[in-house]
């Protein structure tokens, strides 16, 4: 089990970034939240078995269709089982 804190830059707010990452955790099962911020990045935090959680990772890189991701900046963490679901959080 791993975390990871994530930032995706570029065209990644008003395009269901956020409802689309929340589906794809919720099929591999990664617990955590996705957020907006006020400088147009999206951020995450994710908690679950490591190739969940690099496959989610993975998907950032493309997003939904609508997107445009210029950047993935990733964190790794210790897994601290903070979160036994995912959720959309508000603004930061």
């Amino acid at each position: 089990m791993v975390g990871a804190r994530v930032l995706v830059s570029g065209r990644v707010q008003g395009v269901f970034f956020r409802f689309m990452m929340s589906r794809e955790a919720e099929k591999e099962g990664i617990g955590g939240w996705v957020r907006n911020r006020l400088d147009g990045k999206v951020e995450a935090l994710l908690e679950g078995k490591e190739e969940s959680v690099k496959r989610l990772i993975s998907w950032c890189h493309q997003g939904p269709p609508g997107a445009v991701v210029h950047n993935v900046e990733v964190e790794w963490l210790p897994h601290q089982g903070t979160f036994n679901s995912f959720s959309i959080r508000g603004w930061e």
